[in-house]
């Protein structure tokens, strides 16, 4: 019988995340328990530091609107674990994903009762739960977004017909090593025999690395920035409008509803990918690329949910990506007496990541967010603020740090909600009314 939804969330999140010497082997043994499922669908496998997931959205919208069935795996969820499996947009119903997870449930207590037990862990899951799923739907194409790394992430099962790799930075430096160079090479992983790679990275370094192991694969580096040129024309608070010619055509006036110049380079990756198809078939018209970008949606990222006072949120969770709000910001959008209200997982780096926001920001307001175990001490994120010389308030319970944020904004204000996942999916609770459901 299968279990309720709650109570399977409850057993899948009580599975341990990391853990001692990680192989392939048991997500290679569960799939096979399951079918084999991610052979009955192509594939497009998406890595990187910041950007997969919007880049992953864009190449999956593209691709539905090409008139395919469409997978798109990602992680993490805001508010809903559903968010994480979508086909053709819609998310995972409750009831299909009870089943699938009683299912895994099963193998999991089979594989630890095997005489040399196999434990899984909680992506392996999720991702055999996502490949299932998108089997049963009968899609064309899945668009699986890299968990941590790829080298070893439960993903790297898949035989793509195209690797993207958006960009590299310093993350999750205790697994996958302490230099760009040792997570390049853990990313570089992806990379498969004679199969192509689309990269947004621009440092010589990193490049180096994805060459490398591109040249042992018998495959090419595609350098996004280097083969496509765009070309920024309008920037709003409903999104921009740019032009872009790649060695295949040259497309005029596309719109895409996501802000920052970030996301365009993010579209220009994602279509690069798509072109690679063609060595496959699959012609992508230039209108369903049009019509893609346009339907595009990422929440949580530079996400207005609210015009007065104006409220953006943003899932911005290291300085690669405070970094890229800070230049939006100062690029794109109003500024004047910006609240920012933060929370920061405690293994980031937190100065670096404050010290971008006090270029943007007139006040902080420090919080926590609903991962308590994770979240830095807010009087810790005040002394950061108060040393780059900005006044701030420590509110640790975040609904009451976002109503605060409001009332100091006023009418006409603006606040950002920023620093954590966690917290983008707090503030989407509150100020969207959304209902975390079994998450």
């Amino acid at each position: 019988m299968d279990m309720e939804l709650r109570e399977a969330l409850e057993w899948l999140y009580g599975v341990r995340r990391f853990g001692p010497k990680r192989t392939l082997g048991p997500t290679t043994y569960y799939l096979e328990k399951l079918g084999n499922p991610h052979h009955s669908f192509n594939s497009i496998h998406i890595a990187g530091t910041n950007g997969k997931g919007s880049t992953s959205a864009i190449t999956a919208s593209i691709l539905q609107e090409a008139g395919f069935k469409v997978g798109l795996y990602t992680s993490p969820h805001l508010v809903r674990f559903n968010e994480r499996i979508k086909v053709d947009g819609e998310e995972i119903g409750d009831r299909d994903l009870a089943r699938l997870l009683t299912q895994a449930h099963g193998i999991f207590q089979e594989m630890l009762s095997l005489e040399k037990p196999m434990p899984l862990r909680f992506f392996d899951i999720a991702t055999g739960v996502a490949f299932k799923y998108f089997q049963e739907q009968g899609v064309d194409f899945a668009v699986v977004e890299v968990g941590l790394g790829g080298r070893l992430d439960a993903t790297n099962v898949l035989a793509p017909l195209v690797s993207v790799i958006t960009n590299i930075g310093l993350e999750h430096v205790n697994i996958l090593g302490p230099t760009l160079e040792d997570i390049a090479g853990e990313k570089a992983g992806i990379i498969k025999e004679g199969v192509p790679v689309v990269t947004g990275e621009v440092k010589p370094n990193v490049l180096r690395v994805f060459q490398r192991v591109a040249q042992e694969k018998n495959t090419t580096v595609i350098q996004a920035r280097a083969v496509n040129q765009y070309y920024r024309s309008s920037a709003t608070l409903e999104g921009q409008t740019f032009n872009l010619k790649t060695p295949k055509r040259f497309y005029e006036s596309l719109w895409i509803p996501l802000l920052g110049l970030h996301q365009v380079e993010n579209a220009s990756t994602s279509i690069a990918a798509i072109e690679q198809l063609s060595n496959h078939g699959f012609e992508i018209p230039p209108e369903a690329v049009r019509r893609g970008l346009a339907k595009a949606r990422w929440p949580g990222r530079l996400e207005v949910v609210r015009r007065n006072p104006l409220v953006i949120l943003d899932c911005a969770k290291d300085a690669e990506a405070t970094s890229a709000i800070r230049t939006t910001f100062n690029r794109d959008l109003p500024t004047g007496g910006l609240v920012a209200v933060v929370a920061i997982s405690s293994d980031k780096n937190i100065p670096a990541m404050i010290h971008d926001l006090a270029q943007v920001a007139e006040y902080f307001i420090l919080t926590t967010h609903s991962v308590k175990r994770r979240s830095a001490d807010p009087h810790y994120l005040a002394q950061l603020a108060a040393s780059n010389g900005k006044p701030y308030q420590v509110e640790a319970d975040q609904v009451k740090a976002f109503k605060a944020a409001l009332t100091r904004a006023g009418e006409g204000g603006v606040v950002l909600v920023v620093g954590s996942v966690y917290l983008a999916g707090d503030a989407r609770r509150f100020f969207l009314g959304e209902s975390g459901g079994g998450s």
